[in-house]
């Protein structure tokens, strides 16, 4: 009998157990969410020829990558100037820079890149999409500090960078650029010595500089500015926030006036260039008519990281990031800690509207040779999580990604990473960190196998009344194919991909689209019929990547254009 009674009980203890372990280990994660895993990496290419010191997404699903031409040979040497005349292996030519490419476009579906042409040295510039998709990149180095130049996406592969007769006003080194809503116009804000912002193209052939006193107020003349590569982001409101240092302000800049000036984000050291933390604008929302405005800064260098750097000691960066509601009349910064600290870091934000943050260091600031111990774990942030749940760790790669690299998000939902050069030169031996020239794609956990059948495929977009986009407020319709039957939450949404270098990714934005109606139309298929954003301050003119996410896993982005009426 005691025998019988233990057996009963050894049986209940198994069943017990089996039940605790598929409640705990095989079903803890929900169908169609992707939490437990951690990604993975490609390696593209061993070669892209040249340093991505700077990147861009074009809507012709092609990237484009660019660095200084004063690093002299890149690891692209080309048979022939762009004059037509021959490169020769004699000791002129080899050293010549203009016999080597400094800019790729790299094709996504090919997997393959072909130079660009550049005249003059992009070196530590800004750049925004204007509304027809055309790439305009200001400012540089030495010759090419007041230059403006045009790249124009095209399908067969033949177009280059154009430089324009016009020039800047200032000198633009270090400075940062942000699509304004009207005129298809930009700004361009600060510089390496310059406390100004204009406007690209002027108003008027008269329009000069302005003064704005705010850069005067933030420059640390004895870490290198501390302000340069300021943080741009466009309010629903239409007006500018403008962070740099440690301040941040609302800026009018129609009236040139600061409409609004923050609290000062807790905290020793400072987030901008050479300090080189990073900021988002978190998404937009429909369900408040886009108006609350929230913005997110992570990371940075410690207080004198940049003197101590020069003496060859290096300071831990910052782990603590803030977050703040710009919008309305109450504004407190919410702070929290990453997992590590982290300079030089690229955030991004993925179609799931959480946001990842990927390369950078541990330790020093930005700079040659002026960091240490490279960051090689992402950072996957969850905003809509409790305080405490919303970081967690993903795969590491094996590559050091630090000063001089950069990250950019495909359609297809991986994120494109390349770049790295602490040296002034391509440098490939007898340094710590050599430059770095392969070019890999992080594969965040959605994209995983496992969660195909819930992935939306065959995304298709159905304008109603032209094939050139759809007018703000206007009703338009998506298709899409799913295997199975939707998840209870199925979002769209449309983003703005950034011109991203040193930490900074100009003019990211990312909506949550409202959606009218939701039907099966047959054989899984679904339509959704969906509303534009309402004007050009919530989503300012030009091409977004437009996903469908069901139940945290997204599709495969199409491209909208959105523009006025």
């Amino acid at each position: 009998m005691a025998k019988k009674e233990n057996l009963l009980l050894i049986i209940k203890f198994m069943i017990t157990t089996l039940f605790l372990l598929l409640n705990f280990v095989g079903f803890g994660v929900a169908a169609g969410s992707s939490e437990g895993g951690k990604g993975r990496w490609q390696l593209l290419l061993n070669n892209t020829g040249v340093v991505a010191m700077h990147m861009a997404l074009t809507h012709h699903n092609a990237v484009i990558i660019f660095d200084q031409t004063g690093a002299g040979q890149s690891g692209y040497r080309l048979r022939r100037r762009y004059n037509g005349a021959k490169c020769r292996g004699n000791r002129d030519d080899l050293e010549d820079w203009s016999c080597y490419a400094h800019s790729v476009e790299y094709s996504i579906s090919d997997n393959s890149i072909r130079p660009l042409r550049l005249d003059t040295d992009p070196w530590c510039s800004s750049a925004a999409f204007l509304s027809n998709g055309t790439l305009i990149q200001t400012g540089g180095y030495g010759s090419g500090s007041r230059r403006i130049r045009y790249f124009r996406p095209c399908k067969r592969s033949r177009c280059d960078w154009k430089q324009s007769k016009r020039a800047l006003h200032d000198e633009r080194w270090y400075s940062s650029t942000q699509i304004l809503p009207e005129n298809d116009r930009v700004m361009v804000v600060g510089g390496r010595g310059v406390f100004t912002y204009e406007f690209v193209p002027k108003p008027s052939s008269r329009d000069t500089s302005i003064d704005l006193p705010f850069l005067h107020h933030t420059n640390d003349r004895h870490s290198r500015g501390n302000n340069l590569y300021p943080f741009l982001h466009l309010v629903s409101d239409g007006n500018l926030f403008i962070f740099a240092n440690r301040e941040s302000i609302l800026f009018n800049y129609r009236m040139n006036q600061v409409v609004k000036t923050f609290p000062r984000i807790p905290g020793d050291g400072a987030r901008n260039y050479p300090s080189s933390g990073s900021s988002v604008i978190l998404p937009l929302d429909y369900t408040n008519n886009f108006q609350n405005v929230e913005v997110m800064v992570c990371g940075g260098a410690a207080s004198g990281a940049y003197r101590t750097a020069e003496q060859g000691r290096f300071l831990n960066g910052l782990r603590s990031c803030g977050r703040m509601v710009i919008s309305g009349n109450r504004h407190k910064w919410n702070m929290e800690n990453m997992p590590g600290p982290r300079l030089m870091n690229d955030m991004l934000i993925l179609p799931t509207g959480q946001i990842l943050i990927i390369n950078g260091a541990k330790r020093g600031c930005a700079g040659y040779g002026k960091a240490a111990s490279p960051s090689l774990q992402p950072y996957l942030y969850k905003p809509k999580q409790i305080l405490g749940k919303r970081f967690s760790v993903l795969r590491a790669t094996k590559i050091a990604r630090m000063y001089h690299s950069s990250a950019t998000l495909l359609p297809d939902g991986r994120i494109l990473v390349a770049g790295g050069n602490p040296n002034n030169r391509y440098t490939f031996t007898n340094v710590t960190y050599p430059t770095e020239l392969r070019l890999q794609a992080f594969v965040p956990p959605y994209m995983d196998e496992q969660y195909d059948t819930q992935r939306p495929a065959n995304v298709s977009i159905n304008y109603n009344n032209s094939t050139y986009g759809v007018t703000y407020g206007e009703k338009f319709s998506v298709q899409f194919l799913l295997a199975r039957r939707p998840s209870n939450v199925v979002e769209f949404t449309a983003y703005a991909p950034p011109f991203t270098t040193h930490a900074v990714s100009m003019n990211q934005r990312m909506l949550k689209l409202r959606c009218r109606s939701l039907v099966r139309v047959e054989d899984g298929w679904m339509r959704a019929n969906l509303e534009a954003p309402p004007s050009s301050n919530v989503a300012p003119p030009g091409y977004y990547m437009l996903t469908v996410v069901n139940g945290g896993i997204p599709s495969i982005s199409q491209w909208v254009r959105f523009k006025p009426a």
